[in-house]
């Protein structure tokens, strides 16, 4: 079994190298935005609508409050490289 914080990738001096990557977790806190809410519409793929809602049932969250972590969590932890 290999550990998904472990990346094994191949240099350019072709050997094989490991880098240990820092493990992701979700860590609910209190609602940053309280604002009025926008409604809004996005399509997604259906398997992951299905992923949103085991994680919804599985933590007896709304979809909406499961998407709304996810994106906080993406928009606080993306890398724009350009």
């Amino acid at each position: 079994m290999v550990d998904a914080r472990i990346h094994l990738y191949y240099n350019s001096i072709h050997k094989w190298r490991c880098l240990i990557l820092e493990e992701k977790k979700l860590i609910i806190h209190p609602q940053k935005y309280t604002s009025e809410s926008k409604v809004i519409s996005m399509r997604l793929p259906s398997d992951m609508v299905e992923e949103v809602d085991r994680v919804a049932k599985e933590t007896g969250r709304t979809r909406n409050e499961i998407m709304q972590l996810c994106l906080e969590f993406a928009l606080e932890n993306m890398v724009i490289e350009g």
